[in-house]
């Protein structure tokens, strides 16, 4: 792969003034914005959305996918693109007649609109060839959430056992919304759209054209093909399974995500001799593990993304 541009998307949702509120998602992306800047990375090339007291451009569901959407159309092969996001994951119920029942994995924007695996399927499918798309979500229920692409290493790769005796900070917030209390939310919000029966309905009623590929009235199995016909240059660092949990922590005045935190420490300790996707990720649970945590890191990708260097190694 040629070397292309480097772009990025960071967003952190703290959803203030809501009961879904967290403390450290703004501090994560000022974290994983110093980071990024060391791996050649350009301050005109990233894009921060954020819910912060003041925000210019809020990271509703609308202004994240028109920014990675921006971010797609600019892209050409060697390109290396990575978004970040910090905030609340969820589970979506999925019911098919004749199909076993399954939940789904989305992140929630600051709208409690929501992006889901489907989404980002869909996106890296319109990347030009030889461009990579990075996804490193510090969310609940986050593994997975490129559809279909391949769990390289997970929670049964993991065997460092927890360390039960290390101080827990003074606050910790799971970053996981329940389902139903977005349901619930939404009916609030849709009450007045007296013709919605189902939640697809209520949802598009509400967000429009910006509701996810999953909701769409006109989405039905085979409209477009979400399965990549061979391995592509999807990555996806996450929490690892759909039930695990990611946290929000606050330590004395630093407020932060547990996940985010690790994987900083991971990468300072490495600056400047490069670390694989696979390493990233391994070395982070290990960190996790020694603090206390018992959430577990993974790795989707294809096979050959593993062992690359993550997002294409320091500057």
């Amino acid at each position: 792969m040629g070397k292309g541009k480097k772009r990025a998307v960071l967003v952190g949702c703290n959803y203030p003034k809501t009961q879904f509120g967290l403390h450290g998602c703004i501090n994560d992306v000022n974290t994983i914005k110093a980071a990024i800047l060391k791996f050649g990375f350009h301050e005109s090339d990233i894009n921060v959305l954020t819910d912060a007291p003041g925000s210019s451009v809020l990271p509703t569901d609308a202004n994240i996918r028109d920014a990675l959407n921006r971010m797609a159309r600019n892209s050409k092969a060697g390109d290396v693109l990575f978004f970040y996001f910090s905030g609340h994951g969820t589970r979506i119920p999925i019911f098919q007649p004749g199909q076993p029942f399954k939940q789904d994995e989305a992140i929630v924007a600051c709208d409690l609109n929501l992006i889901t695996d489907v989404d980002f399927r869909r996106f890296v499918n319109r990347l030009p060839e030889g461009a990579s798309f990075t996804i490193l979500s510090d969310s609940c229920h986050s593994g997975g959430l490129i559809e279909k692409e391949k769990e390289q290493f997970g929670g049964e790769h993991m065997t460092t056992p927890v360390n039960p005796n290390k101080p827990k900070p003074s606050k910790v917030k799971a970053k996981g919304v329940p389902f139903d209390d977005i349901h619930g939310a939404i009916n609030i919000a849709a009450s007045i759209l007296h013709g919605a029966v189902d939640l697809g309905q209520k949802i598009y009623g509400i967000f429009g054209k910006d509701v996810s590929l999953k909701f769409h009235p006109h989405y039905v199995d085979g409209l477009m093909v979400l399965d990549p016909p061979e391995e592509d240059d999807g990555i996806l660092l996450s929490v690892c399974e759909a039930n695990e949990t990611s946290y929000d922590l606050v330590l004395g005045n630093k407020a932060f995500g547990a996940f985010t935190d690790a994987m900083f420490n991971v990468l300072n300790q490495h600056m400047g001799a490069g670390i694989s996707n696979r390493q990233l990720v391994a070395e982070a649970a290990i960190i996790l593990k020694e603090n206390g945590f018992k959430q577990n890191p993974c790795l989707y990708c294809s096979d050959e993304n593993t062992s690359t260097p993550f997002l294409g190694g320091f500057a």
